[in-house]
């Protein structure tokens, strides 16, 4: 997950959006006359306007597959996880649907949101990105319970979803980890949303999200 990765897909959404507020807004020189009104970029409609226009362009034919979630072959002997926290809870996403982990950034909320799940927009190196809920889409119970006493660092997972990358805030970030398949495949089943089964890691209970499911679901609430 090298950071250019990230680069080269948010510096594609910047080139194609005017993104003024790098230039002569908060971010630039401070020049737009508009500023004396708005004070800050993310109250101008010219920055809604941008956002809306970001959203529009998840909304892509549902049959249009993303290579990145081809088969994993059955050769491998095992499988890279990125494990993290939300709440209580501890999952895990193959790091094939992952672009990067960066810092956790300002989200802007939007006037109109399409779903409950999509918080607003967060500027990822001068692009806006669409920024969504894993604890709405999880239906997970919000909260942060960090052990005490540990020096707890929230994140922000870039994700790599239809129609460009979002990003998801999450509580902690654990690491990335190599799981055996027959691990893997004697996960219990579990009832929880977008998941494929639940398995014991270093003491925990981790759920083993589909990212097939989950990225759909993505999609689903950028449409």
């Amino acid at each position: 997950m090298s950071g250019s990765a990230s680069y080269t897909v948010t510096h594609d959404d910047a080139q194609a959006i005017d993104d003024c507020w790098n230039r002569i807004g908060v971010h630039g020189d401070k020049s737009c006359p508009l500023l004396v009104e708005h004070i800050h970029c993310r109250n101008c409609s010219v920055y809604s306007a941008a956002a809306t226009r970001l959203l529009d362009r998840y909304a892509l034919p549902q049959d249009q597959r993303d290579l990145s979630l081809a088969p994993v072959d059955n050769d491998v002997v095992t499988r890279s996880l990125l494990m993290f926290r939300l709440g209580e809870e501890w999952l895990g996403l193959t790091t094939r649907s992952l672009v990067e982990v960066a810092p956790l950034q300002p989200i802007h909320s939007l006037p109109h949101r399409r779903s409950r799940a999509l918080l607003g927009v967060a500027n990822v190196r001068g692009a806006l990105v669409a920024c969504l809920s894993l604890v709405e889409l999880l239906d997970l119970e919000p909260g942060a319970a960090a052990v005490a006493g540990a020096r707890v660092m929230p994140r922000m997972l870039i994700v790599a979803a239809k129609g460009g990358p979002v990003v998801v805030p999450v509580d902690e970030v654990d690491g990335i980890h190599a799981i055996d398949e027959r691990i893997l495949a004697s996960a219990s089943q579990s009832t929880g949303k977008y998941t494929r089964g639940v398995l014991p890691f270093k003491g925990r209970s981790l759920r083993w999200l589909d990212e097939e499911q989950l990225l759909s679901a993505v999609a689903r609430s950028l449409s």
